[in-house]
């Protein structure tokens, strides 16, 4: 690979973090003063270490210039440190990173924005932090308003946006002012549908551009439209680097030999930040009460959903199964379909919804779920909140091998001749 043609570079990058012992943070010229006058003592006092915790381990790769790469990995892997450091929040303990070009960063809600400050003036305040002049952001202005789609609170202090305003005019301000390496973590999936759809256009169209894209998401079928290669880590090491198929494919048979039903509270999830009510168990069973793991996909199961409402709240619950691939096969939502909204109480509370037969063919498959609050406030979700495999199909006795299938589910049909 010419070094000619590189944008990022990483060279046995590792950082390190120190669990349960003195944190490092930041310091006020009033706290150099007195940690000046402290120093005499601190030989009497010396706090006990911590056990060390290495969030990535000799982290090595080249990505060239134009080339859209996705970072996958389980929830605690190392990605989101890895870009982190790519973006300079926070600095590597060893290891070195060679970056061509401006970097435009879009992480987690709430990096990269003064919350005191206007959207105007967060575009504004984004783009000379990238080196940009003022006469470059003012002609780039009006575009990133008309994608973000929050043109009526441009003028009002980001502190007042919801998350998924926020994450509107982050993405917008980071896409639209022209960084060399533009870097993605998984904040896309604060925002509604529709407009992640959005995203994932635009980042295409950056790409196109021939700009650099990292890409992190548990969306697989975004990664494998998006992307021409994958980066898979886990433990905070490499474990895999190669096309983007292949990539989807070894992470997905890594989690389908981990795929446990286990504590759900381990599970990967994303919550809303003011933790009206928490999903705590998910269970699936059959009309008698059984709860199963492995089903027969011609005959019905019940879903049910234990959760810890902190008040008072109505909320709506919604079902997605996915297959290993993270590709979405089935959606089931309470108000959206049926106009049922759940009135909760402070305290424990349980929801179910029964399915009918879905005819899926025969493989692993897991549901996630969720809660939100009217169309677009999202309160609680579990990705990978329950593992279910479905047995062997044959529903017309036909002796048919069904695993032979590319096709996800079965319908019941019949054929004649005229």
């Amino acid at each position: 690979m010419s070094s000619d043609n590189i944008a990022i570079r990483t060279r046995n990058l590792g950082k390190k973090y120190i669990l349960g012992g003195p944190q490092e943070k930041y310091l006020t010229i009033r706290d150099a003063i007195v940690n000046s006058v402290k120093m005499p003592f601190k030989r009497f006092h010396r706090a006990p270490p911590g056990e060390e915790f290495w969030a990535l381990k000799d982290i090595s790769f080249d990505v060239e210039q134009g080339q859209v790469v996705g970072i996958i990995g389980r929830n605690g892997a190392g990605k989101s440190t890895l870009l982190k450091i790519l973006s300079r929040v926070t600095t590597p303990t060893k290891g070195t990173i060679e970056l061509h070009g401006r970097v435009g960063s879009l992480l987690e809600v709430g990096t990269g924005f003064h919350p005191e400050m206007t959207g105007r003036e967060n575009i504004f305040l984004n783009g000379s932090i990238l080196g940009m002049k003022k006469v470059e952001i003012e002609q780039k202005f009006d575009e990133i308003v008309k994608f973000s789609e929050i043109d009526k609170f441009i003028d009002t202090p980001v502190k007042r946006y919801s998350s998924g305003m926020y994450v509107r005019l982050a993405f917008a301000v980071a896409a639209h002012l022209e960084p060399e390496i533009l870097v993605v973590d998984e904040v896309l999936a604060v925002g509604d549908a529709q407009f992640q759809k959005k995203c994932l256009g635009k980042m295409g169209d950056v790409a196109k551009e021939g700009r650099t894209v990292l890409f992190v998401s548990h969306n697989m079928a975004a990664v494998n439209t998006l992307c021409q290669r994958g980066i898979i880590i886990e433990n905070g090491t490499i474990k895999f680097d190669g096309e983007t198929d292949k990539a989807i494919d070894y992470y997905s048979n890594g989690r389908e030999r981990d795929f446990i039903n286990s504590d759900i509270s381990k599970k990967p999830r994303k919550r809303n930040a003011t933790l009206r009510a928490k999903i705590i168990n998910i269970e699936v069973k059959t009309y008698d009460g059984t709860i199963v793991d492995i089903m027969d996909s011609t005959k019905p199961f019940r879903v049910h959903l234990t959760i810890e409402a902190y008040s008072d709240v109505s909320v709506a619950g919604y079902l997605i199964i996915y297959d290993l691939k993270n590709t979405p096969i089935l959606v089931f939502c309470s108000e959206h379909f049926q106009k049922k909204i759940f009135e909760l109480k402070k305290g424990i509370n349980t929801i179910s919804c029964d399915i009918g037969p879905t005819f899926l063919t025969p493989k692993k498959y897991w549901i996630g779920c969720g809660l939100t609050i009217g169309y677009s406030e999202w309160i609680d979700h579990v990705d990978e909140g329950y593992c279910f495999v479905v047995e062997e199909l044959d529903p017309y006795n036909s002796g048919f091998d069904y695993n032979l299938l590319r096709a996800v589910y079965h319908v019941d049909h019949s054929w004649s001749v005229e």
